[in-house]
């Protein structure tokens, strides 16, 4: 049996319902198995405008049969409800909070009230997290997942080796929605990067929809049968160069992409096409994701690579 805020779902059986503060619903499928188990948790659109994970969570939700599962899930395809509805892009339009970034965040009234929602509601009822993401308006990736560096390590590995993206990154954001569970409740978990450019191709949804079935496999919750999946580099260590200054960007790279010391990433120009800054790579690595637009906005990511020194196969 599973509950949460007063909504039993029993045994054997699913609900769709709406969750989180009351200032703030949510929607959200709840599957208890028939047997018990381990409690799984998929979001999406923690940033809105990544939408390639929300029609898998709704699928899965759909397609999910609780009498032959052993545990639950909760499945959550759009948390970031209100920037969804109003085309906001990445963070909650009511204060500007980033629910990867501010979690918790005191001084944003409404994003506080939603990480305060899942640290206390749904947290501690869970097993697992995965947290699935894309691009975001001009972020061409790579398709990758970051797993918790600083706790519950071996615990997201595990599961994170039975899934089908090639690249597996190590975070050690504190302050994130999958992060926060992780580093500071002890809750193993993953966040999933594919797709960008807030498109949603049946490929991505269709890739998503996989990945979730592999890890409710890994779990125990519930059998997938026999899929191949791709292999696997662990990337212990990446490099995040972000702009120095505003301009226009002109990128030399793309996600996938071998890199080599020195190797040029890009540049900035000013209005006028005067050079302001060259961007090369530090050192030899693989490129994850980086901006790909044109406007360079200072502070803002520039390119992130993996770095080769620290990447190693997954036997």
């Amino acid at each position: 049996m599973l509950e949460i805020q007063g909504i039993r779902v029993e045994n054997g059986t699913k609900k769709k319902v709406y969750l989180g503060p009351d200032t703030y619903p949510m929607p959200a499928c709840l599957i208890a198995g028939r047997e018990e188990g381990k409690t799984l948790l998929i979001t999406a659109q923690i940033h809105s405008g990544e939408y390639s994970g929300t029609p898998a969570v709704i699928r899965t939700g759909k397609s999910a049969d609780p009498e032959v599962m052993k545990g639950n899930m909760i499945l959550m395809p759009c948390v970031n409800i209100s920037g969804f509805q109003s085309g906001y892009n990445a963070k909650i339009p009511e204060d500007n909070g980033n629910l990867n970034a501010d979690y918790p965040s005191a001084d944003k009234p409404v994003t506080d009230s939603i990480s305060s929602f899942f640290i206390n509601e749904i947290f501690p009822k869970v097993d697992f997290i995965l947290d699935l993401h894309s691009g975001g308006i001009s972020e061409p990736l790579t398709p990758c997942l970051f797993y918790p560096a600083l706790s519950v390590t071996e615990e997201s590995l595990a599961v994170a080796e039975k899934l089908d993206i090639p690249w597996l990154v190590a975070s050690e954001n504190r302050k994130g929605h999958f992060s926060y569970a992780a580093h500071v409740m002890n809750i193993p978990g993953l966040l999933l990067e594919r797709g960008f450019g807030s498109l949603c191709e049946e490929e991505w949804i269709q890739a998503f929809e996989k990945d979730i079935r592999l890890a409710a496999d890994a779990l125990g919750i519930l059998s997938c049968g026999r899929y191949e999946t791709c292999k696997k580099e662990i990337i212990r260590s990446a490099r995040y160069l972000t702009f120095e200054e505003d301009g226009l960007w002109y990128g030399d790279v793309k996600p996938g992409e071998e890199i080599v010391k020195g190797q040029v990433l890009g540049h900035t120009e000013d209005v006028f096409g005067n050079v302001l800054r060259e961007y090369t790579a530090e050192e030899d690595g693989i490129v994850l994701y980086g901006n790909g637009g044109l406007k360079a906005a200072k502070g803002h990511s520039a390119v992130a690579y993996g770095r080769k020194a620290y990447r190693e196969v997954m036997s």
